[in-house]
């Protein structure tokens, strides 16, 4: 979707922001107080600028929210086709670099998940959005199991035992003690896969987190 700014790149920043100002301030504003602060006025109050500006980079509040959800879907379900694209020699490596996500905040947000879903019981448009971010992440899954050879039924069944463990510990708002959380790692991947994982691909992925399992 087009925005007003994106035909006038000269009128894309300076007092007025940025639309990815605009778009960050309702992501906050979303995640701290829900859909309903998510108005143009409060925002422009939080960025200290004209409301409007808004108007420079959005037409109105309704292209903020899709703008929302478009960058919830690019970052958030981005995130899992990534990694389970990502080079493996093993199956228990492709699994681990997809449990990254799982870890890593500056790739999946959780807290962002949560939100949006919460948002798609108000809205059959948005619970159209989730439905189909779903259904990528579950097709990349599976895409996976089928890479490294597992027929069909399995990888689907597998696929779907990965992410809905995931999406349970989103929607149950689950807090581990990190250490806790990782040491269960290894046990994940064997009953996700059937195969533990190597000493090697454990180290190259608690590196990857940076992780010491020894502190």
């Amino acid at each position: 979707m087009q925005s007003a700014g994106d035909s006038a790149p000269d009128k894309a920043s300076g007092w007025r922001g940025s639309r990815e100002m605009w778009l960050d301030a309702a992501k906050r504003a979303f995640l701290e107080a829900g859909l309903d602060a998510v108005k143009i006025q409060p925002l422009a109050s939080r960025l200290n600028i004209s409301r409007t500006s808004f108007y420079w980079f959005f037409k109105d509040r309704n292209a903020l929210l899709d703008a929302l959800l478009e960058h919830w879907d690019a970052k958030n379900t981005g995130a899992f086709e990534t990694a389970c694209a990502a080079y493996a020699e093993t199956i228990a490596e492709a699994i681990l670099n997809l449990i990254v996500v799982f870890h890593d905040e500056a790739e999946f947000e959780p807290q962002f998940d949560f939100a949006v879903r919460g948002w798609a019981h108000q809205s059959d448009a948005v619970m159209a959005r989730v439905n189909a971010a779903d259904d990528r992440r579950l097709a990349a899954i599976r895409a996976m199991f089928e890479r490294f050879g597992y027929g069909a039924e399995d990888a689907d069944v597998r696929a779907r035992t990965v992410y809905l463990v995931q999406i349970g510990y989103i929607s149950m708002q689950v807090r581990e003690d990190r250490a806790a959380r990782m040491a269960r790692v290894p046990s994940y991947v064997r009953i996700y896969c059937g195969t533990a994982p190597a000493p090697n691909e454990l180290a190259r992925f608690h590196a990857r987190l940076g992780f010491d399992p020894a502190a």
